[in-house]
């Protein structure tokens, strides 16, 4: 890439930030997000729920501590595009592989740098999601505007086919004490990891999977990952969701998969203003009234007033009391729209996990 290369960003709204191109040099779209988590930048452009979107990092200095292997939460960068304040092309990390730049190039993702992150965060804080193209390449306003009315609304868009993975595969620790099939709508490799570090052997299946497919495996409960995308749209996985809650066994569901079984246990989901996404959102736990800090990235959330009445609101956002938790009365059938696992973020939240395998083991 050519130092100092010239990039824009534009908004919906008509908007323009002029900034200097990273990454590949092209031009990418999407609606505009962002982050307020101080670290683990690969893990969150690694996280398959990111597709679709371009995400400004709210920290001010990007790629300084460089990318490593083991830091991955899914096998490239899902994020359509990168804004940042600065961007470091070195890093400073002794473990650190390659630096961002470098597998920036290698995925294919355009981003922008050395714009006012801050201006842009507040804009989008007062008018809410928006879609926006960031391009190095189409340096023409008029042009560019043409090609970012071809981008596809966030709002009725499903992307979990993107991601999801088309052949089963099992990860199963030496000692394993349960048998968990996981619907991978997207899923990040720290809720398997998390699973087989609790004595799981987790089959993960395509979310085309059939309830019969995954029964085949003689599971003891179901886990439900997150994803990209809009749930409402989702009708053949709200009606796999809703033969998986019916059944008598364990079903844990996460982020997208939170949203799905609220869909299928008869709630709505609402498109969020400007969603959540950070490593430092706080959450209370409405059954022992603790409040964990935790990690999230949603759009989208369970509208908590159509709540049927067999199923109980468990976790409630600290920030804005939206949904953040449920569970289906007299059954161990749960769900938490933010990320337990983590990865980046605090682990306050990896309870649930404990829970989850406790309701195995019962």
């Amino acid at each position: 890439m050519q130092q100092n290369q010239a990039a824009i960003l534009l908004l919906e709204d008509g908007t323009v930030f002029k900034g200097i191109a990273i990454g590949k040099i092209g031009t990418t779209g999407g609606e505009i997000a962002f982050n307020t988590g101080m670290t683990g930048y690969q893990e969150v452009f690694t996280d398959p729920s990111y597709l679709g979107q371009l995400l400004i990092m709210n920290t001010a200095h990007i790629g300084n501590y460089g990318v490593h292997e083991a830091e991955i939460e899914s096998e490239s960068i899902k994020i359509a595009g990168l804004i940042t304040k600065k961007f470091s092309n070195g890093y400073s990390r002794v473990a650190a592989e390659e630096s961002l730049q470098a597998l920036m190039e290698r995925n294919g993702t355009v981003g922008i740098s050395d714009i006012d992150t801050r201006a842009l965060v507040r804009h989008i804080r007062n008018k809410g999601a928006m879609n926006a193209m960031i391009s190095s390449e189409i340096l023409d306003i008029a042009a560019l505007s043409e090609k970012l009315k071809e981008v596809p609304s966030m709002d009725g868009l499903e992307l979990s086919s993107r991601v999801s993975t088309n052949e089963a595969y099992e990860v199963c620790p030496e000692d394993a004490k349960y048998r968990v099939s996981l619907l991978d709508l997207g899923v990040k490799k720290n809720i398997v990891r998390c699973l087989v570090e609790r004595g799981c052997h987790v089959k993960v299946f395509p979310m085309t999977a059939t309830k019969a497919e995954l029964d085949a495996f003689q599971p003891d409960g179901y886990m439900l990952s997150n994803g990209p995308g809009d749930p409402s749209v989702m009708t053949e996985s709200i009606a796999l969701v809703k033969e998986i809650a019916a059944d008598n066994k364990p079903v844990f569901g996460i982020c997208l998969g939170h949203q799905l079984l609220g869909l299928a246990l008869g709630a709505r989901t609402v498109k969020m203003p400007q969603g959540h996404h950070g490593a430092n959102h706080p959450v209370k736990d409405l059954t022992t009234g603790k409040v964990e800090i935790t990690s999230m990235n949603h759009g989208f959330a369970i509208d908590t007033q159509s709540l049927p009445s067999d199923v109980s609101q468990t976790h409630v956002s600290l920030f804005d009391g939206s949904n953040c938790g449920i569970q289906l009365n007299g059954k161990p059938v749960f769900s938490v729209q933010y990320h337990p696992e983590a990865s980046p973020g605090p682990q306050d939240s990896h309870y649930i996990f404990e829970r989850f395998v406790a309701a195995l083991e019962n």
